[in-house]
């Protein structure tokens, strides 16, 4: 026998050594997706049980998980919510999330409209949309970011009668994120060709509006884990607000606070781009106060197309520069 007929067994017992680790790695990746596959649909229907015990009625309709093996897909026809004794309800279409087994920890779902809604206070909503996917970075003890991305926004009400419903809004686009900053939660946000409905807010006109945010809430992982009642005690952090329509455009950056009494400590600026287009737009939206806006804003016109203004709230006491504006009430 020679030499390489010696030497020819060691590549093929290699190769079936090769074959078989990878069929027991494929085994335990299956074990493990069926695994999970069952203890979602597990820990789904005990959670809604444990709701159904508080009288709250919830569910994701025909809940199932596909995907095997290259993704993890949960999908259900319906999600609905419903507690009769705080008089809250909610609904929508179709659910969709997908995890990909490249990025098992970056799911992403999509969510089929209408958002039909129930509150004390406020009539019931109708919200739908043209595509509104959410992207969640998933982590401990809490999701690194929550996204959410939105095309073609429309919202109304949703009478429970014969009456017809009432266009309330539109939007082009619309999209936010969320994250935990250390103890702290931020939000980052924008919309686009928002349009309200003038019959919504009392005849008021408003032009199309393009908006953007950057904003800081202060303890505000805590304040997840054990929503507050109140506003008070509460504090956030205003790195931008950007409210544009044309040419006009208002900024306002700064701190504001609520103290324990509900008064609202703030120091803000404002930055205006062309000032006399500001002032048409809050004409149109306040017209009982037309006079002082057009006084007001002929004095800030003077100084300049993008002024930069002070505004400063000192115990619920707001003034504009040296222009003292009022009190403003406490906040519940």
């Amino acid at each position: 026998m020679t030499s390489s007929d010696e030497r020819s067994p060691k590549p093929r017992r290699r190769l079936f050594w090769l074959a078989a680790f990878i069929v027991v790695l494929f085994a335990i990746y299956s074990g493990g997706w069926f695994y999970l596959a069952g203890r979602l649909k597990t820990e789904a229907d005990q959670a809604v049980a444990r709701l159904g015990g508080k009288g709250i009625a919830a569910g994701c309709a025909n809940l199932s998980v596909s995907g095997y093996p290259m993704s993890f897909t949960v999908s259900c026809d319906n999600i609905a919510y419903e507690d009769d004794a705080r008089k809250v309800a909610a609904s929508t279409g179709s659910f969709n999330a997908v995890a990909a087994i490249t990025g098992p920890l970056s799911p992403v779902a999509d969510l089929r409209g209408p958002l039909r809604t129930m509150a004390p206070g406020m009539p019931p909503l109708w919200i739908d949309w043209d595509q509104l996917q959410a992207n969640v970075k998933v982590w401990w003890p809490l999701p690194r970011s929550v996204s959410l991305r939105a095309e073609g926004l429309n919202g109304q009400t949703d009478p429970q009668d014969d009456s017809d419903p009432m266009q309330l809004f539109s939007a082009g686009k619309a999209a936010g994120q969320l994250q935990p900053v250390g103890q702290d939660i931020n939000y980052v946000g924008s919309f686009g060709d928002l349009e309200i409905n003038a019959d919504a807010i009392d005849g008021r006109v408003l032009p199309a509006l393009d908006g953007s945010g950057d904003v800081t809430l202060k303890n505000g992982v805590a304040l997840i884990a054990t929503p507050p009642k109140s506003l008070r005690g509460q504090s956030i952090d205003i790195a931008r607000l950007d409210l544009s329509s044309g040419t006009a455009r208002i900024t306002v950056s700064g701190p504001v606070s609520v103290d324990a009494e509900g008064l609202i400590d703030a120091s803000l600026t404002i930055k205006l781009k062309d000032p006399k287009a500001v002032a048409a737009i809050l004409c149109g939206a306040i017209p009982e106060h037309k006079s002082e806006i057009e006084q007001g804003f002929a004095g800030i016109a003077m100084l300049g197309k993008e002024p930069s203004l002070p505004l400063k709230i000192v115990k619920s006491k707001a003034s504009l520069g040296f222009i003292p504006l009022g009190k403003i009430k406490p906040v519940e």
